[in-house]
């Protein structure tokens, strides 16, 4: 895969955030996020290659862009599979709130998890703790794995947790461990990614969110070198029957971070909103400036983009 592709898809996430932040602090989660759907199927039409969505808005009869099997790119150049969340943590912008961000992971064709959209149960860390994570037991337990793996004391580790009724069990065995919590009300993509990024105080990320963010979330800690674990949690039997259809035959499978994304992998972010790694859009009387992350597992490469946009030489979104 070229690695100049990741500039190209860049760009995608930057209009799609570019997009979304007019609309932070509106109240309106469905306007900001059909901006960013809009603004990032405009763009994805113009990359060279032929890529297909396995990660989307929905089935193809619940969204009307960027559906789940939808075909994207211009038709010339390499096949791809495309994760993406033209706007993860939408309750986030629409309260404007921190975290909230445009995301994409590209891979080769055949190389990402076709995920249904249904929760999944995750347990992500960064490279410090690669390979001695188990979802299968206790979050005390890894608790201690993790400690151990950093040389340091449980009471000295933050896990990060959705605030969910869900979660009541999961954070009262943390707090019984001694170990702090910061409870996030969205986007478990971002908090995937602090644990692998240095300074950012976190150090695991637990619980049930979006099966989709998991496969995003596994192919940025690809990129980091850290690892991720999942177990799909389909709530009913129609969910249930929708994985087995697109090839999930084991429901309880123990999903690890090469069987979500692996390969030559690509990630890229653009901050909507303030948050951990990456910083907001911010409008000027000429147009916009925006903070982006660009990783490739292949190099290891980690690159910080800063871009002005100005919206008499671009399309304005």
């Amino acid at each position: 895969m070229n690695r100049n592709l990741a500039l190209e898809f860049v760009r995608v996430t930057e209009m799609a955030a570019i997009a979304s932040a007019r609309l932070m602090g509106r109240g309106d989660e469905k306007a900001a996020d059909q901006a960013a759907v809009d603004a990032m199927r405009a763009m994805l039409d113009s990359v060279d290659c032929q890529a297909t969505v396995v990660i989307g808005e929905g089935e193809r009869d619940e969204a009307p862009m960027l559906y789940i099997g939808e075909k994207v790119g211009t038709g010339r150049g390499p096949a791809l599979e495309i994760a993406l969340d033209p706007l993860e943590g939408t309750t986030i912008c629409a309260h404007g709130g921190y975290n909230a961000i445009s995301v994409m992971a590209i891979a080769e064709a055949g190389c990402m998890l076709h995920a249904p959209d249904t929760y999944m149960m995750k347990i992500a860390v960064g490279p410090e703790c690669k390979g001695i994570i188990d979802i299968r037991v206790s979050a005390k337990e890894n608790l201690k794995r993790i400690a151990d793996a950093k040389k340091c004391r449980i009471q000295d580790l933050t896990a990060v947790v959705l605030d969910r009724p869900r979660h009541q069990d999961l954070i009262a065995e943390i707090r019984s461990t001694g170990a702090r919590i910061q409870l996030i009300g969205d986007g478990d993509v971002s908090a995937a990614i602090a644990t692998a990024t240095p300074d950012s105080g976190v150090d695991v990320l637990f619980g049930i969110g979006g099966a989709p963010e998991g496969v995003i979330s596994a192919a940025a800690l690809q990129c980091l070198g850290g690892d991720f674990q999942g177990i799909l949690q389909p709530r009913n039997a129609e969910e249930i029957a929708r994985a087995k259809k697109m090839g999930v035959d084991d429901i309880n499978r123990v999903f690890k971070i090469d069987d979500l994304a692996r390969g030559n992998v690509m990630f890229v972010a653009t901050g909507v909103t303030n948050g951990n790694f990456l910083d907001g859009v911010i409008f000027k009387p000429w147009g916009a400036m925006t903070h982006s992350l660009v990783m490739r597992s292949e190099s290891g490469t980690v690159r910080h983009i800063r871009a002005e946009h100005h919206f008499d030489k671009k399309p304005r979104y």
